[in-house]
């Protein structure tokens, strides 16, 4: 859940409602308000059906919790916010720029990237996202945990049927499955997207289906952590393949909670983003956040940072 102050210039007052609409999502969502409310997060409370058509008038579900100071924001601007500070403090920012050769001098670091540039420093940073494994094994980390990416696409309400969304709709999280689930996010231009899915890329930068590498695709080949991942959720990539490709299944699964959505209230163009997931060897999704210092000593990488990371990026800067 996130609250903040929402006079910020990039940050919109919204609300949020979590809705169950299975008898089985029923405990789940009695434990997240337990622990809402053991985080003292203002205004919480759960409400019935009734209660819940009064803050979403076309949600359909058996119980939920109101986050009433719930906030979202542009975070593209946040991050140009963050590169201004740095910038302020002397720093530069260089974009569109590989790192293509890492070494170690005494307690100095060497870095060459793609630009013909060449660094030395003597603390180092790494936070690659879905190249996060690759930057670490530069310096001698771990080859544990491995990134596999997958691609998150949104569908897009027309903008005539976008008052259908008040605020933010999400669902009880699955502990199988904690980044998947139906999402109505009304943001701050006033579009309400709805998703993520999530489909497995052959490329890390793979935003449509006909993006391919083929390093990507080989070495997610060889990882025996996607391989077991694979095996174990077959069924489950299946219908998220097919729910991607086709829009009447995908409203079906809308209409659990909406019942009056249809294909007609949708785009037919996506927004899409990569998911850097992080696995272990046996499979297993790392649902936490893991930092690396075991290489050189002077190095810290970023191996994962789930969902809420950049909400929770300047709580992370201080650990």
């Amino acid at each position: 859940m996130r609250q903040g102050p929402f006079h910020h210039p990039h940050m919109l007052k919204s609300s949020q409602l979590i809705v169950a609409v299975t008898e089985e999502e029923l405990p789940r969502l009695q434990k997240l308000y337990e622990r809402g409310m053991q985080n003292n997060v203002p205004g919480l409370r759960l409400v019935d059906q009734e209660e819940m058509r009064q803050i979403e008038p076309e949600i359909k579900g058996l119980k939920g919790i109101h986050s009433p100071f719930t906030g979202i924001v542009d975070f593209s601007q946040v991050a140009q916010s963050y590169a201004k500070d740095f910038k302020d403090a002397g720093g530069d920012v260089h974009l569109s720029t590989n790192v293509t050769n890492i070494s170690r001098m005494a307690d100095d670091i060497h870095i060459s990237t793609s630009d013909g540039r060449k660094f030395q420093t003597k603390f180092m940073i790494g936070c690659a996202g879905v190249n996060s494994d690759r930057l670490a094994r530069d310096t001698g980390g771990s080859t544990n945990p491995s990134i596999a990416p997958f691609r998150g696409e949104w569908r897009v309400m027309k903008p005539e049927y976008a008052h259908m969304v008040k605020g933010l709709i999400y669902p009880v999280p699955d502990p199988r499955y904690p980044w998947l689930g139906v999402h109505f996010t009304r943001k701050m231009n006033g579009e309400v997207w709805l998703g993520p899915n999530a489909v497995l890329s052959t490329s890390r930068n793979g935003y449509n289906y006909s993006d391919f590498s083929l390093r990507d695709f080989w070495e997610g080949l060889r990882d025996p952590g996607l391989r077991r991942l694979i095996f174990k959720n077959w069924k489950t990539g299946v219908g998220e393949v097919y729910r991607s490709i086709f829009l009447n299944p995908y409203v079906k699964m809308l209409q659990e909670y909406m019942p009056k959505i249809q294909g007609k209230h949708i785009e037919n163009s996506k927004r899409s983003g990569v998911r850097a997931l992080a696995l272990n060897a046996d499979g297993s999704l790392i649902d936490d956040f893991s930092f690396d210092t075991s290489a050189w000593p002077n190095a810290l990488h970023v191996r994962n940072a789930p969902s809420p990371a950049a909400t929770s990026s300047l709580a992370i800067a201080k650990v």
